[in-house]
C-alpha cells in the first residue's frame, strides 16, 4: 500500500505541474486533478442539501447514524449553498428559499432562560437542537462557538445575497436581527479570566468554568464578538486571548501551537487572514495563514515521522483532528497494546500528541489552500488506496484507521481485516471545511464575499489587525 501511495503521489504531483489555464480548476491544476475536484466538492455538497429538511433548514449533525441537528454544520450549510450556486449545481432562488427558511427558523425559535421547550437565550443557540422540533437537545450546552460557526455561516449569506428581490432582502434583515441580537457581554466569563467568551452556559448550572483564551478555533468567536454593534465584548479580550499563546518549533515548523488541525482551519474557512496581521503576528514575522500552513507541514511531517509505528502512515496518508474513532478500548495488535477511542480530539503539536492511528480526511481537506502540493495529492492517494470503503456517496466518509484490524472488537463502524477499521458515518462540521476551503483555494469564493462583510471588518480592526485587503 504505501509503494502504491507513493506511485500516486509522483503521478499527482506531476499533474499539479501541468497547469491548466482557464476555469476554476485552482491555481496550477490539471485537468484530471479538477475534475477530482469537483466530484469532491459536488458529492460534499450534496450531503448539506440532501440531507438538510426544507422545512426548518436544521442541518443533520451526523448521517447515516440518526442524530440530531449540529447548529455549527448549519452555518456550513449556509455557507456550502452558494457555493452549490456558483458551480450551476442548485439555482439561486433554490439557495435563497432554503437560506431564508433557516433564518426564519433561528429569528422565530424560542430564547428564554429555562432549559426544555427553548432552543437559545441572549442570541445564542444551544449545541444540538433536535431535529423536528429544534428545541434543545437534551442537556446540552448553549455553546458559545457552536452559535460562532453558525453565525459565520449567517453572516456570509448576508453578504452574498445582495440583491433587490424580497427573498434576499429579507435574508440580508434576518442575518443582521441574528447576529446582532446575541449578547457577547453577558457571555463574558467572570474574574479571574474576563474578559473572555464563556466556552458555554447550562440553564441548571450556569457558566461553564473555561473560556476562549488562547489559540484554537474560537479566533472567529472573538472577532465576532469584537464586531457587535450592540454587545460588543471588551477591547482587551484579543489580547487576553493572545496571552496564552504557545510558540515554539515542531517537526520542523515554529508556529503557534494547536494540535488538532480544525483549530488551524474553522476560522479561515470564512476570513482571509492572507496578508493582514494582529500585533501578535506582527512581532513574529507571518500571518495566520502562514501560521496554519507551518500546522499543516508539521503534521504531514509527524506523520512522515510515524513516532507511534501506526500501519498506514506515509507522506500520503495522513491528517490528524477531531473525528469518530473505532473503539474506546486497549487492544494487542501486531504484539503491540494500543489504545483507541471513538469520537475524541486527535492531534499533533508540542507537547500534545493525541494519535491512535485514526486518520481523518477533513483535516488534510480543511488544509487544501494552505499546502495543496501536498493536500491535494493525499486527497488523491486516500481515495485511490481505498476506494469506496472510503469515498462513497458523500465524499469522504469521516475517519479511517489502517491499523485497527480486530473484526469485531469495534464499537462503531466496519473492519476490513487487511485495510482496517471505516467510519460508516459523514459529519457536518467535517464535511463543511472541505467543501469550502477546496473552494478558497480554487476561486477565492467564501473570502471574497466575507472581505465585504462590515461585521466582519469591525471585528478585525477592534483586534488591531491592520493591511492585506482590510480597508
Amino acid at each position: 500500500m504505501a509503494a502504491f501511495a507513493k506511485r500516486a503521489l509522483l503521478t499527482t504531483f506531476s499533474a499539479l505541474l501541468c497547469a491548466c489555464a482557464g476555469n476554476s480548476a485552482g491555481p496550477g491544476v490539471a485537468p484530471d486533478t479538477a475534475a477530482f475536484l469537483d466530484t469532491l466538492q459536488h458529492k460534499t455538497f450534496n450531503f448539506f442539501w440532501d440531507l438538510t429538511p426544507a422545512s426548518n433548514g436544521l442541518t443533520p449533525d451526523r448521517w447515516p447514524t440518526p442524530s440530531f441537528s449540529s447548529i455549527a454544520a448549519v452555518g456550513f450549510a449556509l455557507t456550502a449553498y452558494p457555493i452549490g450556486v456558483e458551480h450551476g449545481w442548485i439555482t439561486r432562488a433554490q439557495a435563497a428559499d432554503r437560506t431564508l427558511t433557516t433564518l426564519r427558523f433561528f429569528w422565530t425559535a424560542p430564547q428564554d432562560s429555562a432549559g426544555p421547550n427553548t432552543t437559545g437565550y441572549r442570541g445564542f443557540f444551544y449545541h444540538f437542537l433536535d431535529m423536528q422540533t429544534g428545541r434543545r437537545f437534551q442537556t446540552v450546552e448553549l455553546s458559545t462557538i457552536d452559535t460562532s460557526l453558525l453565525l459565520a455561516g449567517i453572516l456570509f449569506a448576508q453578504s452574498y445575497y445582495d440583491r433587490s428581490d424580497t427573498s434576499e432582502q429579507q435574508i440580508r434583515a434576518l442575518a443582521d436581527s441574528i447576529y446582532v441580537r446575541v449578547d457577547w457581554k453577558w457571555a463574558e466569563a467572570q474574574p479571574p479570566d474576563s474578559p473572555a467568551v464563556s466556552m458555554g452556559w447550562h440553564p441548571e448550572s450556569g457558566f461553564i468554568n473555561a473560556s476562549w483564551i488562547g489559540y484554537n478555533e474560537g479566533m472567529i468567536l472573538n472577532i465576532l464578538a469584537l464586531g457587535s454593534p450592540t454587545h460588543a465584548v471588551d477591547s482587551t479580550t484579543w489580547s487576553k486571548w493572545v496571552s496564552r499563546y504557545q510558540w515554539g518549533t515542531y517537526y520542523g515548523q515554529t508556529f503557534v501551537q494547536f494540535a488538532p488541525l480544525f483549530g488551524h482551519e474553522y476560522s479561515h474557512v470564512w476570513i482571509d487572514f492572507r496578508g493582514i496581521k494582529d500585533a501578535y503576528m506582527q512581532g513574529r514575522g507571518i500571518d495566520y495563514f502562514e501560521n496554519s500552513r507551518r500546522a499543516t507541514l508539521s503534521q504531514r511531517a509527524y506523520a512522515v515521522a510515524n513516532p507511534g509505528g501506526w500501519r498506514g502512515y506515509t507522506a500520503n496518508v495522513w491528517g490528524l483532528t477531531a473525528c469518530d474513532g473505532p473503539a474506546n478500548k486497549t487492544l494487542t495488535l501486531a504484539g503491540r497494546s494500543r489504545q483507541f477511542h471513538t469520537y475524541f480530539a486527535r492531534g499533533a503539536a508540542l507537547g500534545d500528541e493525541r494519535d491512535d492511528g485514526t486518520v481523518c480526511p477533513t483535516a488534510v481537506g480543511g488544509a487544501v489552500p494552505f499546502a495543496p502540493e501536498f493536500t491535494i495529492p493525499a486527497l488523491l492517494a486516500m481515495r485511490t488506496t481505498y476506494g469506496d470503503k472510503l469515498f462513497t456517496t458523500y465524499g469522504f466518509l469521516d475517519a479511517f484507521n489502517p491499523t485497527f484490524t480486530a473484526a469485531g472488537q469495534q464499537e462503531v463502524g466496519t473492519v476490513d481485516p487487511t485495510l482496517g477499521w471505516f467510519d460508516v458515518d459523514y459529519l457536518g462540521i467535517d464535511q463543511g471545511p472541505i467543501l469550502a476551503m477546496v473552494e478558497n483555494f480554487r476561486t477565492d469564493f467564501v473570502w471574497r464575499v466575507m472581505r465585504t462583510n462590515t461585521h466582519i471588518i469591525r471585528g478585525l480592526k477592534r483586534a488591531g489587525f491592520t493591511g492585506g485587503w482590510l480597508p
